[in-house]
């Protein structure tokens, strides 16, 4: 059965999955915007692949990809004797976008990874709030992928690749804000009176991205500044939502003004790495990053600044049991590369994926996210053609020959199993009342169905 099961799933995972089409038509309200119901691909797939790429990814240093706005400010001290001990003084942060080459950028080798590595979806970076576009944007003259460095459609080539050789959704990042752009700064200077940054800039900008590219995921940005009448937010996403060639399968987030975040929009996100750690009633994403500090790539980040695999499955583990999705973020060298610590997180996840998916992708938050008796371990659940499976997600093997958990309340006919493990478990209640000891027999090491963090699977469960 553990065996079918694995092989419906990889095929439920690597299929199309439907979307229901949403003839409603909504009004540029959030009261109206609000209602519409996110398509369920997103809830499913579970995990998603941040990427960060950018004219930022040349200096990749100090401050990651705020090095220009920390450089340029004064705060970070590191960024300015950096600039200050190796380029001459009227060098200047354009000057870093025709060492932007990404000669070695393999859209189908990126495409290929993160296949392998069992994510659903992309946020891949359009624009950052450096305001350099990775599309040929009409809207960005000199200052996008085509027109310097690379001189390629590096969203392009990417979309086309994933589409061709995947089934990920493929999603684009898009910052609202730019830093430097005169145009927003007048804005600024008019105390958000004005839209000149807006009418001439965010909006065409943001129209032709989706029109010519169909992301099916739109990650907003850069909107702390002011409130979400300075960014025609609701404007704008009920085009999205109405009209758009993306209008019935497309997810966004919440970060369409400072007064919104966490009120309104699509999926929460709230702040980065939002990780609330129990159940929330609206559905939200952890976006974080493999990189402790910063989400583009950064040449001086030392071993201790990434996550392990096990930390990263510890996290995924918790957000899918809260009812989060996962969005997990790898930095890109300036020629286009993939480093190795970013691909072997990447890889590791999938081969967890391979044996352990069952327990994260297509299930729901269960009565219980973590355990009342046992600490480190996160449930989620699943309804299968033979009632309710719960999953227990454990980040440490058990050092005895007993494994107490004070959530499942067993009955009679409670089977427990281990994914990837051939034999059933026995068990005895914890207590009358609930409660179950799982009786660990010596497995060796080589006979263990992965390397980190172990699924238990309880059936038969009386709640």
């Amino acid at each position: 059965m553990a065996l079918k099961i694995h092989i419906v799933l990889k095929i439920v995972v690597a299929c199309v999955i439907p979307t229901v089409v949403f003839s409603k038509r909504y009004l540029p309200n959030w009261e109206s915007l609000d209602t519409r119901p996110i398509p369920s691909w997103y809830d499913k797939v579970k995990i998603g692949i941040y990427i960060h790429w950018g004219v930022f990814s040349v200096p990749s240093t100090y401050c990651g990809e705020w090095f220009w706005y920390e450089w340029k400010t004064g705060q970070c001290k590191e960024c300015v004797e950096f600039m200050k001990n190796n380029f001459k003084p009227d060098f200047t942060y354009a000057d870093f976008a025709s060492q932007f080459t990404g000669e070695f950028f393999d859209p189908n080798q990126w495409a290929d990874i993160l296949k392998a590595s069992g994510v659903g979806y992309t946020a891949f970076v359009a624009k950052h709030h450096e305001g350099f576009c990775n599309w040929p944007s009409k809207y960005s003259f000199n200052w996008n992928s085509m027109d310097v460095g690379p001189k390629r459609d590096l969203l392009g080539e990417l979309s086309a690749a994933i589409r061709a050789r995947t089934n990920i959704k493929f999603g684009v990042y898009h910052s609202l804000y730019e830093w430097f752009n005169p145009h927003y700064l007048e804005d600024v200077k008019n105390n958000y009176t004005t839209q000149n940054f807006i009418k001439k800039k965010v909006m065409p900008e943001m129209y032709e991205l989706i029109k010519k590219y169909k992301p099916e995921y739109l990650f907003s940005d850069g909107d702390w500044m002011v409130d979400d009448f300075y960014w025609n937010a609701t404007e704008f996403i009920a085009w999205l939502y109405n009209d758009s060639p993306v209008q019935d399968t497309v997810v966004t987030n919440d970060r369409w003004g400072k007064n919104i975040r966490c009120k309104h929009g699509g999926v929460f996100t709230c702040h980065d790495k939002y990780n609330p750690g129990y159940l929330v009633k609206s559905k939200w994403e952890n976006a974080m990053a493999i990189d402790k500090r910063y989400y583009g790539f950064r040449r001086n980040a030392p071993l201790s600044d990434y996550l392990t695999i096990e930390e990263l499955l510890a996290l995924l583990a918790e957000t899918v049991s809260c009812g989060g999705n996962i969005l997990i973020n790898i930095g890109i060298t300036h020629d286009g590369l993939i480093v190795p610590i970013f691909e072997e997180r990447l890889r590791q996840m999938g081969a967890w994926l391979d044996v352990n998916g069952e327990a994260i992708y297509s299930t729901k938050p269960w009565s219980n996210q973590n355990d009342t008796f046992t600490t480190g371990i996160w449930y989620t659940s699943k309804k299968q053609e033979f009632g309710l499976s719960v999953y227990a997600i454990i980040q440490n093997w058990p050092t005895g020959q007993t494994l107490t958990l004070g959530a499942p309340v067993t009955t009679s006919s409670t089977i427990v199993s281990l994914l990837g493990y051939p034999n059933k478990f026995s068990w005895s209640p914890a207590s009358p009342v609930g409660g179950i000891v799982i009786e660990m027999p010596y497995i060796p090491v080589s006979m263990l169905p992965c390397q980190w963090a172990w699924v238990f699977k309880f059936q038969n469960l009386a709640n």
